[in-house]
């Protein structure tokens, strides 16, 4: 079996702060996304459709990411 250490409460905390103030700035950068690709789409250019959508899923994944490790902290 692998050794971890474990954190306590306080350092938990700390790390659960970061990772929600992380989770908030991504939400906020998916806000704008959505906002400016629907600008750029409504004004009739429509480049901007499949890089905002790939921006959008790498948002997505790194917020995954996020909720995995935090999983993994509680266990």
């Amino acid at each position: 079996m692998r050794n971890r250490a474990r954190f306590s409460r306080s350092q938990r905390m700390t790390i659960v702060t970061g990772i929600l103030s992380l989770v908030m700035i991504i939400v906020i950068l998916q806000l704008w996304l959505l906002t400016a690709t629907m600008n750029a789409y409504l004004g009739g250019d429509e480049t901007v459709l499949w890089p905002a959508a790939f921006a959008s899923l790498v948002c997505l994944a790194l917020n995954v990411g996020l909720l995995w490790y935090l999983n993994r902290l509680e266990r």
